[in-house]
């Protein structure tokens, strides 16, 4: 017996050691299990699709969508609520989300001059679902960060056809992450940023929700991950030397659940995605538009409904910490895998943004005891 275990110990050591570079998807953040996809798309029926535009030695932008569920969704609203950490940003549609706890489109997420032409695309595609030929408004939502680092973003290179081939593209399953659709061009901590994903399930004792997370990463402060330096210790980080940087950037966040939660409940969860961007070291500074969009699959409004009066089943408040949680950690694992996924990008007037050092970071994370594999 003790041989085989010596043989057993002897064979466990000769396994190949996890690297941050190969398997940062598995990164342990937090304390709760995501779901199979570690993804938004684990909420079942949300899809997420990519438009990804890079051209000759400017163009280097997109779009990135997310469909609430698979139906028409102008006919079958979804509960939602979008709060604002701070406004310096460009989020059409946010005001009748506000006042009606509805989301009534896909979600579309692009550059900041761009919003106009995205809306177009989006509102075309509402408008020729079958079943929406009387359909005289629509309140499209769209949010944007500005990629002008490294995008000839003047040019505004979206078009409205764009957004209906990302909506033709929206897909379950994995998500495409880093440079690609509404995260091209963007620019996190001083690294190449872009789009990233997390979720996290609950357990069957806690309701055995879902909560996913989609985030477009342009933003700036000081990376920390798990808690470690890594910023400082990269030395990237904000107010280096005391010079104040002149782009600020912003953070669109999207939160999916499959938990019954009301508009008000929403944007409760909205606020505690923040909490997930401030662990990763952001600050929302002066010139950052920080949005969470937020909404549920549960509890469908359907669009010129005759009943005088609904019946829904809604969380108790006493149950919903256990989605904070998850909110939290699904949001600050999105952020890192935004930066871990993305790659050195060279574009607008030849300027180069380098990708986060993920071997660098490694031995940062190891340093401080914040290198966590999960089993």
């Amino acid at each position: 017996m003790k041989f085989l275990l010596l043989v057993a110990l002897f064979l466990f050591t000769q396994l190949p050691a996890q690297t941050l570079e190969e398997n940062w998807r598995q990164l342990q953040v937090g304390i709760l299990e995501p779901g199979k996809w570690n993804a938004i798309t684990d909420v079942p029926g949300v899809r997420v699709g990519h438009l990804t535009l890079i051209q000759g030695e400017d163009c280097r932008t997109g779009v990135t969508v997310i469909l609430p569920h698979p139906g028409n969704i102008f006919q079958e609203k979804v509960p939602a609520a979008i709060y604002t950490a701070n406004g310096f940003g460009k989020l059409m549609g946010v005001t009748q989300v506000e006042e009606l706890g509805v989301i009534e489109t896909p979600i579309v997420l692009t550059n900041t001059l761009s919003v106009p032409d995205a809306a177009r695309g989006l509102i075309d595609y509402v408008l020729q679902q079958p079943g929406n030929e009387a359909v005289r408004s629509v309140n499209p939502v769209v949010g944007e960060t500005n990629d002008g680092r490294l995008n000839n973003i003047r040019a505004r290179y979206v078009r409205p056809e764009h957004v209906a081939q990302a909506i033709q593209q929206a897909r379950s399953g994995p998500v495409p992450e880093g440079n690609v659709g509404a995260g091209t061009g963007t620019v996190c901590f001083g690294f190449k940023g872009g789009i990233g994903t997390a979720s996290r399930k609950l357990p069957e004792s806690l309701g055995g929700f879902t909560v996913g997370v989609l985030v477009q990463s342009n933003f700036g402060g000081t990376l920390q991950i798990n808690g470690a330096p890594v910023g400082l210790e990269l030395g990237q980080y904000y107010l280096k030397r005391h010079v104040n940087p002149r782009h600020d950037g912003s953070c669109m966040i999207v939160v999916a659940t499959d938990a019954p939660l009301n508009a008000r409940q929403l944007k409760r969860l909205a606020r505690r995605a923040i909490y997930g961007l401030v662990r990763t070291g952001g600050i929302s500074t002066h010139g950052s538009g920080d949005y969470v969009i937020a909404f549920s699959t549960r509890n469908r409004v359907p669009y010129g409904a005759t009943e005088r009066e609904f019946q829904r089943t809604v969380l108790s408040d006493d149950h919903i910490s256990p989605l904070f949680q998850a909110v939290v950690e699904a949001t600050e694992e999105a952020i890192y895998h935004s930066l871990f996924a993305a790659e050195t990008m060279t574009g607008y007037r030849g300027r180069t943004v380098e990708a986060l050092p993920l071997k660098r970071v490694e031995a940062i994370l190891k340093k401080y005891g914040a290198l966590r594999f999960r089993k």
